[in-house]
């Protein structure tokens, strides 16, 4: 089995082995991979955190050994961008990105090359408060929405929700259907809390679309862009087009308040 790590900022994941394929997710810097299978310069990967696969270039990654993957998630990304360098240029992290093999010390992650100089969250133990919550996902607002996405440049409505979720130390599914299969069910919206994730459905009952519950019945989500809703027993309510946009399926807690 050969294990491998990204080494970009975000790499790209197809559905196919090739440029022109759909991207269905993306790998950040410092995640994990698995690699099943190539074809010429393509890579079939299933992705560590969350059992993800799909293809990407050989350029993307490199070989680590087993010990690289068991010092991989412990430690996260906060800012939405994050320098990294080796000794002769810049990297920079999106939110979330994984420092594998992170030194706190040496600020140094696992090849000894790589040097961190962004601010991170030990996620050994995982955590919920409202100012943490509240500054992992508030920088996110006007974020433009991509199929696949998971940075700041372009994020889809799981991939959001994914990455908030791993800053807080909480590791999810990537996609919605798979997400609302995690954690305990929250009885109805009344008893909901800041911080439940909601889901919903469409016109045949398909869980397709994802988000955050915020105080005051609203809901931060990425549809066109990552923006903040009103969040009714119905669905979600779009002030500005005056419709509702989603129809609500259920409403599940990730960790305990």
């Amino acid at each position: 089995m050969i294990n491998a790590i990204c080494v970009v900022s975000a790499a790209a994941i197809r559905k196919e082995p090739s440029h022109r394929s759909e991207m269905t997710s993306q790998l950040l810097f410092g995640e994990i991979v698995q690699v099943l299978d190539e074809k010429e310069e393509w890579r079939k990967i299933k992705c560590h955190y969350d059992g993800y696969e799909g293809w990407l270039t050989f350029h993307l990654i490199e070989e680590v050994n087993d010990e690289v993957v068991i010092n991989s998630n412990r430690y996260v990304t906060t800012g939405l961008l994050n320098p990294a360098t080796l000794p002769d240029s810049l990297v920079n992290l999106p939110m979330g990105s994984s420092l594998t093999g992170f030194d706190e010390e040496t600020r140094l992650l696992w090849d000894d090359k790589h040097k961190y100089h962004g601010t991170y969250r030990n996620t050994t133990n995982p955590t919920y408060n409202e100012d943490l919550f509240w500054n992992t996902i508030q920088p996110w607002m006007n974020a433009p929405y991509l199929w696949g996405g998971r940075t700041f440049m372009g994020v889809d409505c799981s991939g959001f929700v994914q990455t908030v979720y791993k800053v807080l130390g909480i590791p999810l599914l990537r996609d919605a259907y798979q997400q609302a299969t995690q954690g305990v069910p929250v009885e109805d919206l009344m008893v909901a809390q800041s911080g439940d994730v909601a889901f919903f459905e469409n016109e045949n009952g398909k869980i397709t679309h994802v988000g955050i519950i915020l105080q005051g019945e609203q809901i931060i989500h990425a549809s066109g862009k990552v923006r903040i809703d009103v969040l009714t027993d119905k669905g979600i309510f779009n002030k500005e087009s005056n419709t509702q946009t989603h129809k609500l399926h259920s409403i599940r807690r990730m960790v305990r308040i």
